[in-house]
């Protein structure tokens, strides 16, 4: 079953690409992108999602303004005092700090950004909202690699949600839930850094190991 094979082996060499070339990316590729989006399960397949494409890059500059403030608030002094995450040594770990570094100082450069957002209208966001749009967003992020486009999901807008979506001139009742900046990579894919199955899943009771991993 060769397209399972080639399934597998898209999810477990789509690392983060946060080092983008500022190349143009040709529309009928951010087509198929957004088509397997919206082929995602969503709630109630009420379809609340909304894609928004940014290639202006005033307002990419405008939106980056917080991303930088983000990073130097909160995520870089995380990475400097936090222990690497399973399957990822030190050094793999500062290699990973420069690339969002790297990301953080040309987030604008990206030629294509997709922001994904759900249409709520006037209720409030909850818990299980997220599962009516990452859903779509992996699809993307699939189909990207799939197509030799690198890509990464950042959330870090959301530490000034209000300044960054107003920034991306969202209307009322519409939130961003995650932007994906898309274009072709520096560098080359590679293998996803995880940790052991057998240390995060269990059977029938929490802490109870599962004998399938």
């Amino acid at each position: 079953m060769p397209e399972k094979a080639d399934l597998f082996e898209i999810m477990q060499n789509m690392r983060a690409m946060r080092r983008l070339k500022p190349d143009p990316v040709p529309d009928d590729l951010i087509r198929k992108i957004l088509e397997a989006g919206v082929c995602a399960p969503n709630g109630g397949n009420t379809q609340k999602w909304r894609f928004l494409v940014v290639k202006d890059r005033k307002i990419k500059q405008a939106v980056q303004v917080y991303y930088k403030r983000a990073f130097d608030e909160v995520i870089e002094p995380q990475y400097k005092t936090s222990a690497p995450p399973p399957g990822v040594s030190h050094e793999a770990y500062m290699r990973q700090l420069a690339a969002v570094a790297y990301l953080t100082d040309h987030f604008h450069e990206a030629p294509v950004w997709i922001v994904a957002c759900l249409d709520e209208g006037m209720r409030t966001p909850t818990r299980g909202s997220g599962a009516s749009i990452y859903p779509a967003v992996q699809n993307m992020l699939l189909t990207a690699r799939a197509l030799g486009l690198g890509a990464t999901l950042t959330t870090r807008h959301l530490l000034h949600e209000k300044e960054a979506e107003a920034a991306l001139g969202l209307p009322a009742g519409v939130h961003s839930y995650a932007i994906l900046p898309i274009g072709y990579p520096m560098g080359k894919f590679g293998p996803v850094g995880r940790g052991p199955l057998a240390e995060i899943v269990y059977q029938d009771r929490w802490g109870n190991p599962y004998p399938g991993v």
